[in-house]
């Protein structure tokens, strides 16, 4: 981890509550310029599984230093979260110094066959809350598999793509695009033993793919400021 930077863990900012965190991240040696960007998800974006460098949040935030872009990313990824698990705590995670968020949930609501007009709202939650506060989001899609049925994946596969359009949010179609195969044997080797998980080199190029658009996020927030 570089000396410009310094992750804020999620499960530290929850243990110390809103003040103390801002408190912390005041006292961290982050340039002025830099633009803060939580993190909110469920395992995929915590890194469940990996050690931590080679997890999500520590991958993206490596990505960006290469690319020069300043910015601070705070992982707020908590394993088995669903929309609605969003949807409660996102108000309480924007502490002051957040400019930005990417918001990446529903692949647990699609693995208990939760109804998507809930995820709808869940996410709107969010999104209406990063309204209020005047955050920038990356909307993350979570495309939903088949076995839930046609009408199931049409429902689930559509709330992200037109909440992002409701809501004037930046877009990005697929969590797993940068994996880029539909060959399920070729997909396996990006993939931790559980199948669901993708592991360290997996993580990086999902990383390589989502990056611009992150990094379009970081550019958006910074020009506000």
């Amino acid at each position: 981890m570089g000396s410009r930077v310094a992750f804020l863990t999620y499960g530290v900012a929850r243990r110390l509550g809103k003040t103390m965190a801002g408190l912390l991240l005041l006292a961290t040696p982050v340039m002025a310029d830099d633009v803060t960007v939580l993190a909110l998800g469920d395992s995929l974006t915590q890194g469940f599984g990996l050690p931590e460098p080679d997890g999500f949040v520590p991958q993206l935030q490596r990505w960006l230093d290469t690319q020069g872009i300043e910015a601070t990313l705070i992982n707020a990824g908590v394993s088995g979260d669903t929309t609605a698990g969003g949807a409660a705590r996102v108000a309480w995670s924007l502490t002051p110094e957040v400019d930005a968020m990417i918001v990446n949930l529903g692949a647990n609501d699609m693995l208990r066959g939760l109804d998507p007009a809930q995820a709808r709202d869940n996410i709107e939650t969010i999104l209406k809350v990063a309204e209020t506060e005047g955050i920038r989001v990356l909307l993350v899609a979570m495309p939903a598999p088949g076995n839930y049925g046609p009408d199931y994946k049409q429902d689930f596969d559509a709330l992200y793509p037109e909440l992002a359009q409701a809501y004037g949010t930046l877009f990005f179609d697929s969590f797993f695009k940068g994996l880029g195969s539909d060959d399920l044997a070729e997909l396996r080797a990006y993939f931790q033993s559980d199948g669901i998980h993708p592991n360290a080199d997996g993580v990086a190029r999902i990383v390589e793919a989502l990056g611009p658009s992150v990094a379009e996020l970081v550019q958006a927030s910074a020009s506000v400021e």
